[in-house]
């Protein structure tokens, strides 16, 4: 099996993007991997600080360890949108293909000085393991949203090409999370904002490293063709998920009232998550 590192360089040269989602339970996870298996495609599985607390940590790298045979994909495991030394160090410990440092709420100064000690750390004791940095503030919360988060980079604060550049070169990141126009969330009665794709390309030409996109949930299909064009490699979805389970949840309650067997309940999430998982696949590999 490829690492990380080579699957997302094969993308970038496809012009393609590797698939990122987040779990938090059993009938998501297999829902995305059931999905990658259909389609022959590698997929990332992400869980955040606050999803690592609830599956573990150890738990959730046994789990994505023993799939991999079971479904002969690849798979890989992100600790997904970290906030301290302490928990990347768990993630790495644990056996982690990736991890993010995220300082993107603090001033540059600090988010370099903190991502460049988690690099260090990390190329220290397990330099396959990729690192990512994210620079500019787009949300930290993967729910259905009535208005902008207060603080969220917009117009003049996307991140810019030139603190781009710095970022990547003090850091030493392997890929760059920037605000271009994307986030977290997806908007419950309002329209979902573009992506600045020419800020994208520019961004990519400075900083040398494969861009990431966060807050993908709710982007149009032709946001995201535009923006693998100009340099993402790599596209998280969390909240269309949710969703997707949550009505998968709803539906089959409605349907069998007096069911109480959790399992003969998940059937209709697990549907709803891997259609939406394999529509967005298919699009993020140029497969429709």
């Amino acid at each position: 099996m490829k690492n990380l590192r080579e699957i997302i360089t094969d993308a970038e040269k496809k012009k393609v993007a590797v698939g990122h989602f987040n779990v938090s339970d059993l009938v998501t996870l297999k829902a995305i991997l059931a999905a990658a298996a259909e389609l022959n495609l590698p997929v990332i599985i992400g869980l955040s600080e606050g999803e690592r607390d609830f599956v573990g940590v150890e738990t959730a790298a046994a789990l994505v360890k023993s799939y991999r045979g079971e479904y002969n994909i690849p798979i890989y495991l992100n600790a997904d949108h970290t906030y301290s030394l302490d928990k990347v160090k768990d993630a790495v410990e644990a056996g982690f293909d990736a991890v993010i440092f995220d300082g993107a709420k603090l001033p540059l100064e600090d988010n370099i000085a903190r991502t460049k000690e988690a690099v260090s750390y990390v190329k220290s004791v397990r330099p396959e393991v990729i690192v990512e940095g994210e620079l500019g503030y787009i949300g930290t919360s993967s729910e259905v949203l009535n208005a902008v988060p207060i603080g969220v980079a917009m117009g003049e604060n996307l991140t810019t090409p030139e603190d781009a550049a710095r970022f990547v070169k003090e850091t030493g990141i392997d890929l760059l999370a920037p605000a271009v126009g994307n986030i977290h969330g997806m908007f419950k009665d309002i329209p979902e904002p573009h992506l600045d794709i020419s800020r994208i390309k520019e961004i990519r030409a400075a900083a040398g490293v494969p861009l990431v996109l966060h807050g993908g949930s709710g982007t149009s299909d032709q946001d995201f063709v535009a923006a693998i064009e100009a340099g993402v490699s790599l596209i998280h979805i969390n909240t269309e998920i949710r969703v997707a389970w949550r009505k998968g949840i709803e539906q089959a309650l409605r349907e069998n009232p007096e069911e109480v067997a959790p399992y003969k309940l998940m059937g209709a999430a697990f549907q709803n998550v891997h259609d939406v998982v394999v529509a967005r696949l298919r699009l993020f590999n140029r497969l429709n």
